[in-house]
């Protein structure tokens, strides 16, 4: 198996299981947190802002003033005009692109999909759930209680959407910008691992 695979997923919905599971199956490297910790040695920022930079983006207006309307994307801007945050991102995509030279591996989140397309050999996953099974795992797996279940299920679902759509101008969860979406819910987390599997060793070398 050559394939980098990338797993977006809302939140509840197992995608950070499902994609360890998948990982070990091929014996392949998993990436989620270590990104964060890689990207942190090799551009000297603190972890703590990684982290920030993700939780900020609670509303997609504000988001995009606070971050400087995207000011990367503008050519005619330098490196050192840009906002911290951007920074951040910058040096995040490009620990993101050097573990898929690397070979093989599984990358959750962090908009993974959008920066490596131009990459060959790249399948984008994206997991997604019924509610009441995201808020049965919000409470057992993430030890919150009923009522605080629902609301971090819709606060998260908004900043993972209002980052990817900030950062790669696509609408997250768009069914166009993945290869497969799997309901974690009707299946379970193990079958999904198997039926992303088998999607994936039915493509071509």
């Amino acid at each position: 198996m050559n394939k980098i695979i990338t797993i977006s997923r809302q939140y509840g919905s197992g995608g950070r299981e499902i994609g360890a599971k998948l990982a070990a199956k091929y014996g392949i490297p998993f990436y989620d947190n270590e990104i964060i910790t890689r990207a942190a040695k090799e551009s000297g920022y603190a972890e703590a802002a990684f982290h920030n930079a993700e939780t900020k983006a609670t509303n997609s207006l504000l988001y995009s003033i606070a971050m400087g309307m995207s000011a990367y994307g503008n050519q005619e801007i330098g490196f050192s005009q840009l906002s911290l945050d951007d920074r951040i991102y910058l040096a995040q995509s490009d620990v993101i692109r050097k573990v898929a030279e690397e070979g093989p591996c599984v990358i959750v989140g962090r908009c993974a999909d959008y920066i490596l397309k131009e990459v060959p050999n790249v399948i984008n996953i994206f997991i997604h759930a019924d509610l009441e099974f995201r808020k049965e795992r919000a409470i057992r797996v993430n030890n919150l209680s009923p009522v605080k279940a629902e609301e971090s299920i819709g606060k998260m679902d908004k900043r993972r959407a209002n980052y990817y759509n900030y950062h790669s101008g696509e609408k997250w969860g768009k069914a166009t910008n993945y290869d497969l979406s799997v309901n974690s819910s009707h299946i379970g987390i193990d079958n999904t691992v198997e039926c992303i599997k088998a999607f994936i060793d039915s493509l071509p070398e």
